[in-house]
């Protein structure tokens, strides 16, 4: 709790710096957009959002009552939610998971079968991310979308390199029991030699147990490979409602704004591959600064600056307070 409050005061500090110099060149302009904002076009950015949750919970439900057949579909959104909030407040949204394991523990469910359970979720996340990642590539390389700024394609390009690289090898280390065995043993036996580690026998038990948990998680995938499909499809079209939001927002303000859905599309996703490499809670500061240079290549002014501040409130901050008030509603919060 004291990192939670620590962190919130370090993201309530960013957020208003970040607000002031998005809004200080063009305040009442900004205030002139929201004013006049089609509701009906915000409405389907929120709807866009709606459908990410929907999909998320729906990916992670089907895992979880494959373990506990009773387990109800609004406890797995209410779990998708608090994640919300604990993604939001730590860095590099490290909070999620461990959390997801002590509520899975509180609801009934064994600890081995909570954190395999997690471990599929997040593996089948991880692909549906680096699927439409790869697409948003393929898409850049063709039509070209950011030819005004050719540095934000080099560095991207690098990003979805290092996310690819991360998931072979979190392939290679849910597939191939022995591979970890061995990389783990020849590891810690050079950082305990150069004295980096001290408790030798204790620290390779802990990193082959965590393995064991992907390697168990990869089993499970091989032997419900049909439901573990769906979850796939889930995601990416969960991943797809969120990257499509800066659309409608945009069209809210000014329908004759020269923005298309796919590059939109595109865009968000390079914005968030952008936003994993920020250590601050919710990647703030970092993500402004993607969102800026990639949707300045279809709007500019004003409207992009206002555009920026309805997408993070409706895509990081709403979700995250959300599920700061679901948290605190729950008997054991």
């Amino acid at each position: 709790m004291k990192n939670i409050k620590k962190n919130g005061i370090i993201l309530s500090i960013i957020t208003i710096l970040v607000l002031v110099l998005v809004i200080k060149d063009d305040f009442s302009s900004i205030l002139q957009l929201f004013q006049n904002a089609n509701i009906f076009w915000i409405f389907l950015a929120v709807l866009m959002q709606a459908g990410l949750l929907f999909f998320e919970t729906l990916a992670f439900h089907q895992i979880l009552k494959s373990y506990k057949k009773n387990y109800l579909f609004r406890n797995t959104l209410k779990l998708d939610l608090i994640t919300k909030f604990f993604n939001g407040i730590t860095p590099f949204s490290t909070g999620g998971q461990p959390m997801q394991v002590y509520y899975l523990k509180k609801e009934g469910f064994r600890l081995t079968k909570a954190t395999n359970a997690i471990m599929q979720n997040f593996i089948l996340y991880q692909t549906a991310l680096i699927t439409v990642g790869l697409v948003a590539l393929a898409l850049n390389h063709h039509y070209n979308y950011f030819a005004q700024v050719p540095i934000l394609k080099q560095l991207i390009t690098i990003g979805f390199l290092l996310n690819t690289l991360v998931m072979v090898l979190l392939f290679v280390v849910s597939f191939s029991s022995s591979f970890n065995k061995f990389i783990i043993d020849k590891a810690i036996r050079l950082l305990h030699k150069i004295g980096i580690i001290k408790k030798k026998e204790e620290t390779r038990e802990k990193w082959l147990e965590r393995c064991n948990d992907f390697h168990e998680g990869a089993t499970y995938i091989k032997e419900h490979k049909l439901l573990c499909f769906k979850g796939y499809i889930y995601n990416i079209l969960g991943l797809l409602c969120s990257y499509a939001i800066p659309f409608f927002i945009a069209k809210s303000m000014d329908s004759t704004a020269t923005i298309l859905l796919i590059p939109t599309i595109v865009a968000t996703s390079y914005v968030n591959v952008m936003g994993a490499f920020v250590p601050i809670p919710g990647a703030s500061g970092g993500i402004e600064y993607g969102f800026l240079q990639f949707f300045g290549n279809f709007i500019s002014g004003s409207l992009l600056s206002a555009t920026l501040l309805i997408w993070r409130t409706i895509t990081y901050y709403i979700p995250m307070i959300v599920g700061a008030v679901v948290m605190n509603m729950r008997k054991d919060g």
